[in-house]
This record gives C-alpha cells, sequence and structure tokens, in this order.
C-alpha cells in the first residue's frame, strides 16, 4: 500500500514539473533539426579548400550569411583578430539549423578537419518558421554532433544575434528601437545559455555589444537589421578574440 502511494506521489509530481526548455527538440519531432542537403557551390568550396589546405585550421566559424560576411564587411576584423588562429570560416547564406547539420554530417565538412575550438552562430533564419524551443533544439543538435565527431573540441557557443525589420526603423536616427526587435531571439539565447557546461561548451551573448545605450539597434552596426557592418565585425572580433584564446590553450 505505502510502495503504491508512493509510486502514485512520484507519478503526481512528475506532471506538475514542469516541461524541460527542450522538450521540442527531440529529432523525429523537430523541424529545426531535420538535415536539410546543401550542396551548392560554396559547400563545394569548402571541400576544395580543406583538400588543398591538407585540413589546416586550429577555429572554425560555423554559421548562415552573418558568418560568412566574415569574407566581405567582415575582411579587415578577421585578419586583425582570428589571423593568429588559423581560421576556417564555414558559414553559408541562408542557412539554417538544418542545413548546418547536414553540411558537418552527410556534407563531410569537418571530415579532414581537426579543429580545437569551433565558434557557432546560428538560428536567425529559423525565425521565421520555427519556435524557439525548436531552434535551440536545432543548435543544441549541432553542438552534439560536433563533440560527438571530434572528441575534445572546445566550442563557443554564441547567443543568436539581435535583429530588427526595416519597416519599423525611425527615419530620423536610422536605429530600431529596443521594445521591435525580434522577440524569439531572447527566447532562444535562454533556452541554449543551458548548454554551457563550463568545460567543453561556453556560452556567450555579445548582442548588447550591437545596440545603443536604450538597446535600440542602429544602422551604422546593421545596415540592414541583420547583417553587419565593417564596425559591427571589428566589435565581434574583440568581443570574442579573448575567449577563443583561452579555448585554445
Amino acid at each position: 500500500m505505502y510502495r503504491l502511494f508512493a509510486a502514485s506521489c512520484v507519478l503526481a509530481l512528475g506532471l506538475l514539473m514542469p516541461a524541460s526548455a527542450f522538450e521540442d527538440t527531440r529529432d523525429s519531432d523537430n523541424p529545426a533539426v531535420k538535415k536539410l542537403p546543401r550542396n551548392i557551390d560554396r559547400h563545394k568550396l569548402f571541400l576544395n579548400r580543406i583538400e588543398e589546405n591538407k585540413g589546416e585550421g586550429d577555429v572554425i566559424f560555423l554559421g548562415d550569411s552573418i558568418t560568412q560576411g566574415w569574407e566581405s564587411n567582415g575582411k579587415q576584423a578577421w585578419k586583425e583578430h582570428f589571423a593568429d588562429f588559423k581560421p576556417v570560416n564555414l558559414g553559408i547564406g541562408g542557412d539554417q539549423t538544418g542545413h548546418v547539420l547536414w553540411r558537418i554530417t552527410e556534407g563531410k565538412e569537418l571530415e579532414h578537419l581537426k579543429p580545437k575550438v569551433a565558434v557557432i552562430m546560428i538560428g536567425t533564419n529559423n525565425t521565421s518558421g520555427h519556435s524557439a524551443q525548436q531552434i535551440a533544439g536545432g543548435i543544441k543538435a549541432i553542438v552534439e554532433e560536433l563533440k560527438t565527431q571530434k572528441p575534445g573540441i572546445k566550442i563557443l557557443l554564441l547567443g543568436v544575434f539581435p535583429r530588427g525589420n526595416r519597416n519599423d526603423a525611425d527615419k530620423e536616427t536610422k536605429t530600431v528601437p529596443a521594445e521591435k526587435l525580434n522577440k524569439k531571439i531572447p527566447q532562444i539565447n535562454a533556452i541554449i545559455a543551458k548548454l554551457d557546461d563550463g568545460k567543453t561548451v561556453v556560452y556567450k551573448d555579445i548582442g548588447k555589444e550591437f545596440l545603443d545605450k536604450d538597446g535600440g539597434l542602429p544602422a551604422d552596426i546593421m545596415p540592414d537589421y541583420l547583417h553587419l557592418s565593417g564596425k559591427g565585425y571589428d566589435i565581434w572580433g574583440k568581443a570574442i578574440k579573448g575567449d577563443i584564446e583561452k579555448l585554445l590553450k
């Protein structure tokens, strides 16, 4: 009788407990974890580059167009802040979490690389179609895949950067006010922050570095309120250079 009562209490408590933040992130149910083929020219370029460089590269940057932009607006900042790290840019414009997952599995982008550190910033392209929990699950799946493929790798997981809508920008200040920034992004970041284990995964949110004193997003940092200017990339580089140095030790 006592055992039956105790078991019933445990069940009841389980039902009352709040659901895990990653509840919606099970691979079979989460669309943000579905692998999306990305067999395009830039992906093929990565494979050729890696082969030509014989897999050289201590730090890889995984992401979407914001990461790819290190090769355009961020070219100078990339050289200034990361040149000593033998960095490898694996950013592709338009990528969602599912694209990155495909690239590092079926796409074999990491097969001939032996990175010591991975910098991840992904998820903004998922925001229109997936929930914060689903997007966080996609990011978690990328982190877990990296740890599985490359035992011993250290991961600098960045919070998804703030973004706004052009139509919400003040015409005079050319700034999207804080209250009109995408609301889903802080929700995603609150969940993925829990992936920080203080050892192999370090989470860092540098989003505030791009905002003005009132929390607004100015055009001189993100001209379209999504992609970074040269000034924005310099801010990004300065914000994480020290973290990368620590993780490489």
